[in-house]
């Protein structure tokens, strides 16, 4: 009975102890000290009111073009950069497997030998003092820290939110990587039908000149237009050299991007497909903000350092441990393992910070204005989002407009040329007049090339502003909303 009572006092110490020691923590607070910034109200910046997004994870595979479709698949699976992105992804899974570790039980093993001769003048009994012994021990030993107070799981929840913004910046890139292939495909095949209009430019510059010559011959026109004539066919090959340029750095760029050396796309020489015809809404996407990987990625980010912030605030509260021993221990091998060797030991320890000279104050403001960051970082992102969709969808609709403009003026001057090929044909029209037509449908189809690589160019921008395809997890949807 008397054990009993002294067990049942000891419990009751510890409990005093303990509630003392809650009540100090006062001494250390985080009083005044909160973040300040608030998530954007998206519908006061852009009423998201347009239909759901329609869009394919492959949406590029829609301009029925294979090469394309080659390029980019290798370079989502080839890109030095979005491997890097990748192994952001691995190293924030080990970091939150690494958190979830810490926050369970450990038990550790040990074993320690000496062999140690015992000074003959120190206060030691005579078997020991003057002679050499080996003492040795052997210990088991336990230790785990109650999360009483929530520490160790809101770090937990801090480094899962950090691995889904990972996952998401990854995602994003891979949108990023797909829309900057596509677009340099289509700059590349501008190029290309540009030069194969600055050929035709080239033999009716020379068939002009042709007919100069032979109107000099006959006394019609005089050495000033013949030089006229002359020196407009070098300009258009210092222009057609110009576009080779730029069409060989353009298949460099594609070779970069999927991951190739420059040398890798030499015979690549594609050709503007039929315009893209996304659907394009009318309005902001209800879903637009769920539908960008780099949303996802910033509100992850804020999550995760509101996380951080509850991690710090837990400091500030008593740390319990639980810790256990057993073992042996024995100056002699020969008696390591006996019954009056055993060594065993169990408890509790508490940690409370007291006076820390203002370091876990100065910790939660840094995790506070951490959290103004990430909110400020979301709100800027939203922004950016809110604009790129709305630039895409204003320059889309334009684009086509103004194709539509450029293909009934490349109509009426093709027209135009056959009138003046027909009239040369019946003896009614010279053939200059013919040439002059035929240089207005060459300047019309160089300005129609011109926009449909534009439209092109801002079907594959559309579809990077409205996310590429990506969707995010229903689970992490339904996390973020509790």
């Amino acid at each position: 009975m008397e054990k009993i009572g002294r067990h049942l006092y000891g419990l009751t110490v510890l409990l005093a102890v303990a509630s003392v020691m809650v009540t100090l923590a006062g001494c250390a607070s985080s009083d005044g000290i909160a973040p300040k910034a608030r998530p954007a109200d998206v519908q006061t910046l852009a009423p998201l009111t347009g239909a759901p997004i329609d869009l394919n994870d492959h949406w590029w595979e829609a301009y029925g073009d294979a090469s394309l479709n080659a390029l980019v698949e290798r370079g989502l699976a080839s890109n030095p950069n979005l491997a890097v992105t990748r192994l952001r992804v691995e190293r924030a899974e080990a970091l939150a497997s690494l958190v979830d570790a810490n926050r369970q039980p450990r038990v550790d093993g040990g074993l320690d030998a000496t062999r140690e001769r015992y000074s003959a003048h120190s206060a030691l009994p005579p078997v020991l003092a003057g002679h050499v012994r080996t003492s040795a021990s052997t210990l088991l030993s336990g230790s785990w820290e109650l999360d009483v107070f929530g520490r160790q799981r809101a770090q937990l929840d801090a480094a899962i939110g950090g691995r889904r913004a990972a996952a998401a910046d990854d995602q994003a890139a891979r949108v990023l990587l797909a829309s900057n292939i596509v677009r340099q495909y289509i700059q590349l095949a501008r190029l290309d039908d540009q030069r194969e209009v600055l050929e035709r430019s080239l033999t009716q510059r020379q068939d002009i000149f042709t007919l100069i010559e032979q109107r000099v011959r006959a006394g019609l026109d005089t050495a000033v237009e013949l030089n006229l004539g002359e020196g407009a066919i070098p300009e258009i090959r210092a222009a057609i050299e110009a576009v080779d340029e730029q069409r060989q750095l353009a298949r460099h760029a594609l070779a970069l991007l999927s991951g190739q050396g420059p040398a890798a796309l030499e015979q690549l020489s594609p050709r503007l497909a039929k315009v893209l015809l996304l659907a394009t809404p009318e309005a902001l996407p209800a879903d637009l903000l769920g539908r960008r990987a780099d949303i996802t990625a910033a509100r992850w980010r804020v999550e995760a350092a509101s996380r951080e912030l509850e991690a710090a605030h837990a400091q500030f509260y008593p740390s319990i441990n639980l810790f256990a021993f057993a073992g042996f221990s024995a100056i002699g091998l020969d008696q390591l393992v006996e019954a009056g060797s055993r060594q065993i030991g169990v408890g509790p320890a508490v940690r409370l910070p007291i006076f820390d000279a203002g370091r876990l104050r100065a910790n939660y403001r840094s995790k506070s204005t951490d959290v103004d960051s990430a909110v400020e970082s979301y709100n800027a992102a939203v922004l950016e989002a809110l604009h790129d969709a709305a630039d895409a969808i204003t320059s889309v609709s334009s684009a086509q407009r103004q194709l539509q403009e450029r293909r009934l003026s490349l109509a009426s001057a093709e027209r135009a040329y056959e009138l003046a090929v027909q009239r040369f044909r019946v003896g009614l029209g010279s053939y200059l007049s013919v040439l002059t037509a035929e240089t207005n449908v060459l300047a019309q189809r160089s300005a129609e090339t011109e926009q449909k690589a534009r439209a092109l160019d801002s079907q594959a921008m559309l579809a990077r502003a409205l996310g590429g395809g990506y969707v995010q997890p229903a689970a992490q949807i339904a996390l973020q909303s509790n």
